[in-house]
This record gives C-alpha cells, structure tokens and sequence, in this order.
C-alpha cells in the first residue's frame, strides 16, 4: 500500500503549483494510495494506523517539511520498516532568499537535508535534480538515495486536448502564477504599457493570488495601469479552474517571465491547451520548451520582450506554426505521472 502524505495540501485553500502536483497525483493514484496527514501533537500520522509501518508499504510526500514543523517526523523517517518516497520540486528559496517567504528560505535547508534519508526520490526536471545532488555532494551526503527525474502532467483541468479553436479579438495574452517578484509581473505590465502607449491593440490577463509578504507593491503598480489601460489590463485574482480554461480559450499565446522554477507548470498546460507560450529562456523551462511550441526570451530583457510580444501579436505566420507545435506534441497526464510512480514502488 502506497500511504500520501496530505498533511497541507489536504487542507490548502488556494491553488499553487505544489498543491496541484499533491492532488493530481493523489487522483491519479486512485486507490492504489491511501491519503495520511501528520499529527503534530502525537507526533504520527493519525489513522489509518498511524501510517505504514510494514515492509512493503510505502510513504510517498509532494510536500514540504521539517522536523519544526513536524516534530517527531526525524525519527518515523528513521525507524519505520516501510520504503520512503518523495518528489522534490526546487532549491529557490536557497537561491533567491531575498523574493522567497522567509519561513520557506529558514525550513529549506533542513528539508533538502531529509530528503537523504528517503529511499528514492523524484525531481520534476532536471535541473531539480542537479539542485538536489549538487545541495548533498555540498552537505558532504556520501550516499544519497537515487535521485530520477519525473514528467509532471501537462492536463490542468483533467480534460482531454481538443483544438481550442480561435483566439478572441483584440488579441489577448494570458499570464498566469502568484503575483510576487519571482513570478516577474511587474516587469511584465511595464514591457506591456510600453507597448500601448506605442499604439500596439492587445489584452494582457494576470491570473492569480497575491503573495502577501511581496505581492502588494506588484498589486498596487497593477492597479495604477489599469486605470491608464482599463480595457487592455485585467487582473483575476480568484479564478478556478473552469474560469482559467475560458481564459486559455480566448488567449492567442501565454506569459511565462518568471525568475525561476522547479518545472514550470504553467508551460505545460499551455502547450496541452494548443496555446504557443512566450517564457524566460531559463535551463529549466528549456527542459519543455525545447520541442516546440514555445518562444523562449531573456529573462528580465526589456528590449526583447517587447520585440517578443509584438511578434507574437502580428505575426500570423510565426503563431500558426508555434500552435500547430503545441498541438501535436506529446504530452503526459498526471494519470501517467501517477502509474510511472505506481509501478516503480510496487
């Protein structure tokens, strides 16, 4: 038996990247997974029995932890009989301390350090996966545990790929992620107002919650252009599923200026939405961006994401051929992800 850790994203209200590869995989495993949350005052797991705790069951976590937040979780990883599995997503909070919450730059160390005790792990790219080995050759962990790389689900809203037909007029760009610096909104608007005060006629659609601890300045700068651009800037912050799918529907391409990632979710789902992406030329997004569909750009590069966004506006020729590439390239599902996992812990 496969128990799955749901300790937070069992009860997250909102919907970030790693709250989505939780559920998602926990869907996928069906009942091939038995979901536990952990018990922080009886330093277990509550029932089912605790958790697993025979040879031949296995713990399987998407989350995030430390023995902080977990107290009593150093020793189950120490003591039980059972195998132990983990997906590791990102180093970021060690490599931009400065625009990641701090309770996640304190718990990370620790966090990356347990992972060793694991008996396999999963990185969701490889660059992950060089963050992770690289973080143990550094910590002096001469036997780390292995270390593979799984393909995350590209299908957001659990639908099958359909041709999402034509795009809305004006055209309209869909940016989506947690407005916060990393996410790099606010470079985008001001590439984006350039534009407009250039004569140039598109949308530009910002899904997503603010972070918090960052995002407010990023909120309030949002708000001044939009009262500049009201019809060209729109912002929605509390958007579901179906409400994002009507989105990408409308959209001629999607967003993606980002600092740094893990993956880069919201590149896949694009692509299984038939819509070409504008991203950050970034190793990790180059992982998925490389076979087609994609237009990458340099991060934080004023001049050409301006000259980005134009082309992918006008130039008919170039958005023809990078959807038809997003069309007919082969994705997976998160109920592949979740059998590929399945498998390999039976």
């Amino acid at each position: 038996m496969i128990f799955f850790d749901v300790t937070k994203a069992g009860a997250a209200a909102h919907r970030s990247g790693l709250t989505r590869v939780s559920r998602r995989l926990r869907d996928g495993l069906a009942a091939a997974a038995t979901g536990i949350a952990w018990d922080a005052g009886a330093r277990h797991f509550a029932a089912p029995a605790h958790g697993p705790s025979r040879a031949g069951d296995w713990f399987l976590t998407a989350e995030l932890f430390s023995e902080e937040e977990r107290p009593g979780f150093t020793a189950f990883l120490d003591t039980r009989s059972c195998g132990r599995a983990a997906i590791f997503h990102d180093a970021i909070p060690l490599k931009h301390p400065h625009i990641t919450w701090p309770q996640s730059v304190a718990r990370h160390p620790e966090y990356m350090k347990l992972l060793a005790r694991f008996d396999r792990v999963w990185a969701v790219s490889q660059a992950s996966r060089d963050e992770l080995l690289g973080f143990w050759h550094w910590q002096g962990i001469t036997r780390p545990p292995p270390v593979e790389v799984l393909a995350l689900g590209a299908d957001f809203n659990a639908s099958p790929r359909r041709d999402p037909g034509p795009a809305s007029s004006p055209p309209r760009l869909l940016c989506l992620g947690i407005v916060e610096p990393r996410k790099n909104q606010r470079f985008l608007v001001e590439v984006c107002a350039e534009l407009w005060r250039a004569g140039l006629d598109f949308e530009l659609h910002l899904v997503g919650r603010v972070n918090p601890h960052f995002g407010g300045p990023i909120l309030a700068r949002i708000r001044e252009l939009q009262r500049n651009h009201p019809t060209a800037l729109h912002f929605h912050e509390a958007a579901d599923d179906p409400a994002v799918t009507q989105l990408y529907a409308a959209a001629r391409a999607t967003l993606f200026p980002t600092l740094a990632e893990g993956c880069g979710l919201p590149l896949l789902e694009s692509l299984w939405m038939g819509r070409p992406c504008v991203c950050s030329d970034l190793p990790v997004l180059r992982e998925n961006a490389a076979g087609g569909g994609c237009l990458t750009v340099a991060p934080n590069h004023a001049a050409a994401w301006s000259e980005a966004l134009r082309r992918i506006i006008t130039d008919d020729t170039l958005h023809r051929r990078l959807s038809a590439e997003a069309a007919a390239r082969p994705l997976p599902t998160w109920a592949e992800t979740a059998q590929s996992i399945a498998q390999a812990l039976r």
